[in-house]
C-alpha cells in the first residue's frame, strides 16, 4: 500500500513561524515594533493550541503586520537559514519520496513555495494560504476563499486530495492533530523539535523530537542510522549549563543531577545512558562499566581522568574524553594568590580583623620576590605556574617523573629530595595514579626546610593528611593551601569533614581550583565538541583511552564503525565480509593500542542486515555500529 506524508510548514518544515519573522523585517522601523511583535506571538500560539478561530487569529496577525510585497524576499532568506536541522539532515528523503510528500499548512504559498521545493518537495503538492495586496503592494488580507483561511482547513484539503493508501501527519499545531481526529491519517507526530505543545502531545500518536525518529520508527532511515534524541546523556555534579545547551542543541535526550553518585547508585542509573558526563567526584569504576549496557562515550568536565577505570572503559569499547587544558589559567592563578595569601600571613589577619583584632606588623609578612618555589610535575599546570611564577620574580625549581624541558630560567631537579630541600615554596601539580598515592608523607616533610609553604591543588589522595597537620602544628610548613582532598562531600549539602580545619596560617578550599566562570565554559565547549564528534564523524582526537582517528568526511557513503581485541587478522576479516557482500571500500582507517583495534569503514553503496550482522558476528568484535 502506498505511504503519503502530510507535513506542516511553520515550526515544523522551518524552527520558526514565517509571519512571526514577518513582523520582524515589516515593523523594523514601526514605534509600535516591540508590543505588535508579542501581540503576533500570543495571537499565533492561541490558534496553534485550537483556543482561537482560526480566520479570526489570521486576519489580526496580517493586521498587525503592516507588511509590503517588497518584505517577503528578505522573509524568505531568513526562512531558508532556518529550515529545522533534521529537515536539512534528511534532504534524501524528501527527493525520494517527493511525489508522496503534501505540505499542508495555514501559513501563505508566497513563502512556502521557494523553501520547500529546493528539497524537492512538487510545488503542487503545497497547499496554502495566498496573501492579497494592494495597488501599492501593502498585504492587506487573504483570499477567503481557501478552505485553509478557515477552521478544519487541513481536514478540508485532505478529503479533497482523496490519497489512497496510508497517511502519516508531522507536525506541532492543533490543526495537524484535526487530520488524524478526522479519521483521514494513520498517524499523528507530534514534532517537538522547535516547539513542544502540551495539549498536542496530549493527542499525539508519537512524539517526534525529529524527522530522524520519525524516519527511524517508519525504518526509512536516511540521513543517520540511529535519531539522537534516542541518545541519552546523564550529566553529573553540576556541570556548566553550556555543556547541557549544546547538547540539547544537538537533539541529544539530556538528564542532570546536581551532585556525585556512589557506585552503586551509578550503577544502576547508567542503565539506558549513551553518554556520561562527570567532575572529579564520581568514580567510574569496573562495576559501573559492566552495568553500562549502552554506553559510548564518558567526559571528564575536568583535567583528570584517574577516577574513571580507563582500561575497563577500553575493554568495553567506551572512549574517554577531557578537557586537559580548559582550567590550566585557572588553577594557576588560584596557586599565584594562595603563595601571596600564605606569605603574608594574610589568611589569620582578616580572621582576625572579623574577630575585631588589629594585628598591624610587618612580622611573619615576606614578599615572594626572590623566593625559590618547587613545582612537583611538570605537566600543563605545573609549566604554567612555572612562566607565571617567574614574572613574579619567583625561582623555579621543578621535578618530574618524566625528563620534561623547563620553560624560560626554571631548572629540573634530579629527584624529588633535591627539590625538597632546596625550596622556599611547594606546589604540588602531579595526576592521581594510584602509584601517586602518599607520595608527600612524614619522610618527605622532614625532607622540606623548615618554614616552608606548601600547596596541594592536585589530587586529595596523594598527600597523607596526618603528616600534613603535624607539620603545619610543628611549625615545619608555615602556611598551606590544600585544595583537594582525600575524601570529599558529594553534593554542597554534605558536610566538608578534615584533620585540617581550624589550623592556623590553612587555606581550605572545597576543590575550587578550575571552577572559575570562563574554566567552566571552555570546559563545557570543549569536552561536548569532542563527544559529538565521536558520536557523529567516528573522530577520536583527544581521547584518552582510544587510538586517536582523525577522520575526513564523505558524505555520500556510509560509515562502519569497528570496535575490536587488539588480535591479528580482525582487518582482513572485516574486509573479507565486505567482500563477500560485494561491498566496495571508499575509505579504511585503522588504528590500534595494546587493548583494541580501531576501524573506520566507508563504503559506497546500501547494504543490509546481513552485513551488519557478519561484521558484529566477527570473534573478538567488542562493538560494532552504523554511523551514517
Amino acid at each position: 500500500m502506498e505511504k503519503y506524508f502530510i507535513i506542516d510548514f511553520d515550526s515544523t518544515f522551518t524552527k520558526v513561524e514565517a509571519l512571526d519573522i514577518l513582523g520582524e523585517i515589516s515593523l523594523e522601523s514601526h514605534p509600535e515594533k516591540k508590543e505588535r511583535l508579542q501581540k503576533i506571538k500570543d495571537i499565533t500560539d492561541k490558534g496553534m493550541d485550537g483556543g482561537l478561530n482560526f480566520r479570526e487569529s489570521l486576519d489580526q496577525r496580517i493586521g498587525l503586520l503592516n507588511a509590503r510585497r517588497e518584505h517577503l524576499g528578505s522573509l524568505i532568506d531568513s526562512l531558508k537559514e532556518k529550515v529545522s536541522n533534521s529537515f536539512k539532515r534528511n534532504k534524501d528523503f524528501f527527493e525520494t519520496y517527493k511525489d508522496h510528500i503534501y505540505i499542508i499548512s495555514n501559513g501563505f504559498k508566497d513563502f512556502i513555495v521557494p523553501i520547500v521545493t529546493e528539497y524537492g518537495v512538487k510545488e503542487d503538492h503545497v497547499h496554502a494560504n495566498s496573501f492579497h495586496f494592494d495597488d501599492e503592494g501593502r498585504i492587506t488580507g487573504f483570499d477567503p476563499d481557501n478552505v485553509l483561511s478557515s477552521n478544519n482547513g487541513k481536514v478540508k484539503v485532505l478529503k479533497n486530495l482523496g490519497l489512497l493508501g496510508d497517511v502519516y501527519v508531522i507536525g506541532d499545531g492543533y490543526t495537524d492533530y484535526e487530520i488524524k481526529e478526522a479519521g483521514l491519517a494513520n498517524k499523528f507526530y507530534a514534532f517537538t523539535e522547535n516547539v513542544e505543545r502540551e495539549n498536542i502531545l496530549e493527542n499525539a500518536d508519537h512524539v517526534a523530537p525529529s524527522l530522524d525518529e520519525f524516519l527511524f520508527v517508519n525504518k526509512m532511515n536516511t540521513a543517520i542510522s540511529y535519531p539522537k534524541n534516542r541518545i541519552k546523556v546523564l550529566l553529573l555534579e553540576n556541570i556548566h549549563p553550556r555543556a547541557v545547551e549544546i547538547m540539547k542543541h544537538e537533539g541529544y535526550k539530556v538528564e542532570i543531577y546536581p551532585g556525585g553518585l556512589d557506585e552503586a547508585e551509578l550503577c544502576e542509573k547508567i542503565k539506558g545512558v549513551s553518554i556520561l558526563g562527570i567532575r572529579s567526584k564520581t568514580q567510574v569504576t569496573a562495576k559501573v562499566i559492566e552495568n553500562a549496557d549502552r554506553l559510548m562515550a564518558v567526559g571528564a568536565f575536568c583535567i583528570g581522568t584517574n577516577q574513571i577505570d580507563l582500561d575497563a572503559c577500553l575493554r568495553r569499547g567506551v572512549a574517554v574524553f577531557n578537557a586537559p587544558f580548559s582550567n590550566t589559567r585557572s588553577v594557576v592563578e588560584l596557586a599565584i594568590a594562595e603563595i601571596i595569601f600564605l606569605m603574608r600571613n594574610l589568611r589569620d589577619k582578616i580572621i582576625g580583623m572579623h574577630e575585631g583584632k588589629w594585628m598591624k606588623s610587618a612580622s611573619s609578612s615576606f614578599e615572594v620576590r626572590g623566593k625559590k618555589i618547587g613545582i612537583v610535575g611538570y605537566g600543563n599546570i605545573g609549566s604554567q605556574l612555572s612562566v607565571v611564577a617567574e614574572t613574579f620574580g619567583l625561582d623555579v625549581y621543578y621535578y618530574d617523573a618524566e625528563d620534561k624541558l623547563g620553560l624560560g630560567n626554571a631548572s629540573r631537579c634530579e629527584s624529588l629530595e633535591e627539590l625538597l630541600k632546596t625550596v622556599d615554596i611547594v606546589s604540588l601539580h602531579v595526576d592521581g595514579r594510584p602509584e601517586n598515592k602518599n607520595m608527600i608523607s612524614e619522610r618527605e616533610f622532614g625532607w622540606m626546610r623548615d618554614g616552608v609553604i606548601f600547596l596541594n591543588l592536585a589530587r586529595g589522595h596523594v598527600v597523607d593528611i596526618k603528616a600534613l597537620k603535624n607539620a603545619i602544628e610543628s611549625g615545619k610548613v608555615k602556611g598551606a593551601a590544600v585544595d583537594v582532598f582525600p575524601v570529599e562531600p558529594k553534593t554542597n549539602e554534605e558536610e566538608f569533614v578534615s584533620e585540617l580545619r581550624g589550623l592556623k596560617n590553612t587555606i581550605l578550599t572545597p576543590h575550587i581550583g578550575g571552577s572559575t566562570l570562563e574554566a567552566q565554559e571552555n570546559i563545557a565547549d570543549f569536552v561536548p565538541g569532542k563527544i559529538m564528534q565521536y558520536v557523529n564523524s567516528g573522530s577520536t582526537s583527544n581521547s584518552v583511552n582510544f587510538p586517536n582517528l582523525q577522520l575526513p568526511d564523505f558524505p555520500d557513503a556510509h560509515r562502519l564503525i569497528h570496535i575490536h581485541e587488539n588480535m591479528p587478522g580482525i582487518l582482513a576479516k572485516i574486509n573479507k565480509v565486505l567482500a563477500e557482500h560485494d561491498i566496495n571500500i571508499v575509505g579504511q582507517y585503522l588504528k590500534t593500542n595494546e587493548l583494541i583495534g580501531y576501524v573506520i569503514t566507508d563504503i559506497d553503496k546500501e547494504y543490509d542486515k546481513k552485513l551488519t550482522n557478519a561484521l558484529k558476528g566477527i570473534d573478538h568484535t567488542i562493538k560494532f555500529r552504523v554511523l551514517y
